[in-house]
């Protein structure tokens, strides 16, 4: 499995996962008084079960979390990989 690149896109709201400069994924939220809502995460069809998705997942809340946002996961993607990372639903102290 190759290493994927995430580039965060505030203006947007969302992460998008680069395979060699090309689109492959996107993680969406929205920002809330709660924290950053993880709403939709989408991996192209031809790149799907490779492990880009859950790269993408942990890039993105890595960043959030770094940021000092709690990350609520929505969307199954986000949420699962929630469930199986507990230690990921709280922001870094900063």
């Amino acid at each position: 499995m190759a290493d994927i690149a995430t580039r965060h896109e505030a203006d947007g709201s969302r992460y998008v996962a680069l395979l060699d400069d090309v689109v492959v994924g996107e993680l969406v939220y929205r920002d809330t008084e709660e924290g950053r809502v993880f709403t939709h995460s989408e991996i192209v069809p031809e790149h799907q079960r490779q492990g880009y998705g859950t790269q993408m997942v942990r890039a993105g809340l890595d960043d959030t979390r770094a940021a000092g946002i709690r990350p609520i996961g929505q969307c199954p993607m986000v949420r699962n990989f929630l469930a199986e990372h507990p230690d990921y639903t709280r922001p870094l102290p900063r």
